[in-house]
């Protein structure tokens, strides 16, 4: 296959050497103008062969596996700090390749840098533990690192999500094959560039792109893959899972969503508008936790729904670098074909679009993968739109009556990512966030983010936390020791003397 004329494809990492000599490329398109930005060198099974057999030798040195945690900290700070240097360098590869607006991007860069000083300051303080003997013994329970790890990458925030999964592995002393998105790869590969720069030894972090469907299962089943991290989409979920399972190795499963955003009449309802605004829309709704499913208690739902209107139609959907951009394209043509699909499909259903339901009329942005906010009603909770996870910026408003009605609609769903409540009855907020099933509450707040609080979800949004102190364990297996302190063997049945 031909490379873009008069440049070099981007390379990847194996074993600390910038890989440029393969069959294959990516080629990469802009989302926001329709133009080549660049091809990337596409991995293969030899290559993902070659990168895990390279990050269990890396990760099994005493140079890596034996390093004292304050000595990692320092390593994983350097990553944070160079990350904040070439921080307009990383944000550039995600909004050329995905769509994002420049804020959100830059912000993501920042946030990223936080988890890995947040991961080294969590490394150097987190001790075993010293567990209560019941004998003439001292029992404790120590945490080592698993070996080998695939971590497999989203195109919707990869810079995020990349760093919630490296930043861990690398803490809890594991080599990483980091396979991205290939929608998204070179953010990925500049933060292996990085690792690098900030003296990660060659070969305990790896970085190979290509087709899922063609390198994906390659490395999820290499013998020397000891767990599993993924991000997306909910059947490839499955699919991970099942061969997982086939190794009887742990696989972190951080999967689709289809979240309820609740607003009772005792609200504010100004507030509430806001975030329900920012909570489907900001992205262009290509984000797990969107909130997606508006639930507006009956009373205040055409009060409510004319607010979000309101602030809906004066969002600026434009180019991603341009000044005040809040709405970028959908990541690919390929996904905003899908969004129209839904949106169409909920028109022959009978629901009413209120707003948006097409591309935007400005000719400057004819030529890119843009969708205009939506807005659908008269949908109930069986339908199609409501079921599915579209990944767009489609909100879905509903009405309820009560609490009951609230609890029933809001759990009705296959996914149990994220949820929203807006009320000013604490009492009432305690029992529906504990009714609702769902990893992660919001109470009169939405998309709230922490790298200390773990981050997951129930039923088929996924399995396993990330972030916090449980993140990183989640990238450790315990081992129990015992310590006897006894001269003599005591246990078992008598052995004659």
């Amino acid at each position: 296959m031909s490379t873009v004329a008069g440049v070099k494809p981007v390379p990847f990492l194996i074993g600390g050497q910038w890989i440029q000599d393969t069959p294959s490329y990516i080629t990469h398109v802009n989302p926001a103008t329709g133009e080549v930005n660049y091809q990337v060198c596409a991995g293969t099974e030899a290559h993902i062969d070659a990168a895990v057999k390279t990050a269990h030798a890396a990760a099994s040195k005493a140079e890596w596996r034996g390093m004292l945690p304050h000595k990692r900290a320092e390593i994983l700070n350097k990553i944070a700090d160079l990350m904040i240097e070439r921080s307009d360098l990383l944000a550039r590869c995600q909004m050329l390749e995905n769509g994002k607006v420049w804020k959100e991007c830059k912000n993501q860069v920042i946030n990223g840098a936080a988890t890995f000083r947040y991961c080294a300051a969590a490394i150097e303080t987190l001790g075993s533990e010293i567990t209560p003997p019941r004998g003439n013994y001292l029992s404790m329970t120590v945490y080592e690192p698993w070996g080998v790890v695939a971590a497999i990458t989203p195109w919707n925030s990869p810079i995020t999500l990349t760093c919630n999964k490296i930043a861990a592995a690398l803490a809890a002393g594991n080599g990483v094959v980091l396979k991205p998105a290939s929608y998204t790869p070179t953010s990925g590969i500049e933060l292996g560039r990085i690792a690098l720069d900030a003296g990660v030894p060659p070969g305990v972090l790896n970085v190979v792109p290509g087709a899922g469907s063609k390198i994906g299962d390659a490395l999820v089943t290499h013998p020397l893959v000891r767990m599993v991290s993924f991000t997306g989409g909910t059947e490839v979920g499955r699919r991970i899972s099942e061969l997982a399972g086939r190794k009887v190795i742990p696989a972190v499963l951080e999967l689709g969503g289809k979240s309820p955003h609740i607003i009772f009449a005792d609200a504010n309802l100004k507030a509430a508008a806001d975030a329900a605004t920012v909570a489907i829309f900001e992205g262009t709704g290509q984000s797990c936790t969107a909130g997606s499913r508006l639930f507006v208690e009956r009373k205040v739902y055409d009060e409510v729904l004319s607010m979000i209107m309101e602030r809906a139609r004066a969002l600026r959907v434009d180019l991603p670098d341009a000044p005040g951009a809040q709405l970028g394209p959908s990541a690919s043509f390929a996904q905003r074909d899908f969004v129209e699909k839904m949106v169409e499909g909920a028109r022959q259903e009978g629901s009413e679009i209120l707003i948006g339901g097409s591309r935007p009329s400005d000719p400057r942005l004819a030529k890119g993968a843009f969708y205009l906010p939506t807005i659908v009603t008269g949908v109930t909770n069986k339908s199609t739109i409501a079921q599915q996870e579209i990944f767009g910026p489609v909100l879905c408003a509903m009405p309820f009556d009560n609490e009951d009605d609230l609890i029933q609609q809001a759990n009705d769903t296959t996914f149990g990512l994220a949820s929203g409540i807006w009320t000013a009855d604490y009492k009432r907020a305690w029992r529906v966030a504990r009714a609702l099933e769902a990893g992660m509450v919001w109470i009169n707040t939405y998309k709230q983010f922490s790298t200390a609080a773990p981050f997951g979800g129930f039923k088929d949004s996924g399995l396993g936390r990330e972030k916090g102190l449980q993140g990183i364990r989640t990238y450790q297996q315990v081992k129990t020791m015992f310590w006897s302190m006894s001269d003599t063997f005591d246990g078992g049945f008598s052995i004659a003397k």
